[in-house]
């Protein structure tokens, strides 16, 4: 058994505090440590660190094996450019099945939230097992939803296989409020949590099959990897792949897609909402990170600053987010928070790159 961290992305909905070399699962959002740390410390009690593998691109390399004690350099994988997750998990599946042609891979993002890691580790030990005895099965793990949210894609369940396991009957895109809410009525729908379990033999056939262009591309890194060649021939062979996701790439057209059911308290943290969820509140629903909190009628608002030594005072606020940085300041609805990598795409088309 391996793990395949996946740690590249921008984390553009946690502007201003993400930024393109401390992007989101660089970040200590939940407790003191990041949420890459988090991530790899799951999974020291089932997986070892030498078997323990994490994909990045190369601007944030340096960042990741600075950020995790104790990793080997070796086991850090670096994209020459983001390429979206089939591309990530294609490498990593190529890495692995030169490792070991047997290699079975747990695929997770490095930026989650798991409140229930004893509860986690089962759902994986049981998915791998499975994956044992069905060798040719691509298993993903469904959350039970808790509401309907409208910043995640959704999982149809089928009849069920054996206790916990299920046929996949569709994957759905983020739905808007009234079809969340009809998933969540419905009962069949459950969160698509984007983490992974299959042999990585498996993956590479299914690429084969559904992303045959990408599949060549995986093939010539395989030769430039076994011929010890130099990162640019990778970095050439990356400029050729298109950026797709695994989920519609490969999931959605895929034969023996299943799904294992899990309830550890998981959140993909994917916005200043779902933050804003997890963190504790005083009396006023509010959700300061600091002491120098001082407000008068305000009311369910997400408070953050960078600067411990400045007091943050506010008035007659509701339901805000506010993030204040060294060189920015962010101001918004929280019902709003999924439009910041909106804003993100709008700082850039202003070419105020400094603070990206």
């Amino acid at each position: 058994m391996y793990a395949l961290i996946m740690a590249g992305g921008a984390g553009a909905r946690f502007w201003p505090k993400s930024r393109l070399k401390t992007p989101k699962h660089l970040l200590s959002i939940i407790n003191e440590k990041t949420m890459l740390e988090n991530t790899v410390l799951r999974l020291d009690q089932i997986i070892g660190r030498s078997d323990c593998y994490i994909i990045t691109n190369k601007e944030q390399k340096e960042n990741v094996l600075a950020n995790v004690k104790d990793f080997k350099e070796e086991n850090i994988i670096a994209e020459p450019f983001g390429r979206n997750t089939a591309a990530a998990i294609g490498y990593g599946a190529v890495k692995l099945s030169l490792k070991n042609p047997d290699a079975i891979m747990v695929v997770l993002p490095a930026d989650h939230f798991i409140k229930n890691v004893a509860s986690f580790n089962t759902v994986i030990n049981n998915a791998v097992e499975y994956c044992k005895n069905d060798p040719k099965a691509l298993i993903t793990i469904g959350i039970e939803p808790t509401h309907p949210e409208t910043g995640y894609g959704y999982i149809q369940v089928g009849s069920e296989i054996q206790k916990g396991v299920y046929r996949v009957k569709s994957f759905a895109e983020k739905p808007n409020f009234d079809t969340a809410v009809r998933f969540l009525e419905s009962g069949e729908f459950y969160w698509n949590s984007g983490m992974f379990i299959w042999k990585a033999e498996t993956i590479l056939n299914n690429i084969k099959i559904y992303l045959p262009d990408l599949y060549e591309n995986l093939m010539d890194i395989r030769k430039a990897l076994i011929n010890n060649d130099s990162d640019a021939v990778i970095e050439r062979i990356y400029g050729e792949i298109k950026s797709i996701s695994i989920d519609y790439g490969v999931m959605e057209s895929a034969e023996n897609v299943k799904v294992i059911l899990g309830n550890f308290g998981w959140s993909d943290v994917g916005s200043w909402l779902e933050i804003y969820r997890l963190k504790k509140k005083d009396d006023k629903r509010n959700a300061a990170d600091r002491d120098k909190f001082v407000a008068i009628d305000t009311e369910g608002c997400l408070v953050s600053c960078d600067d411990k030594e400045k007091l943050i005072a506010c008035i007659g606020l509701r339901d805000l987010i506010v993030i204040d940085t060294k060189d920015s300041l962010l101001i918004a609805p929280l019902s709003r928070s999924q439009d910041v990598k909106e804003l993100v795409e709008k700082i850039k088309s202003n070419k105020l790159y400094s603070v990206l």
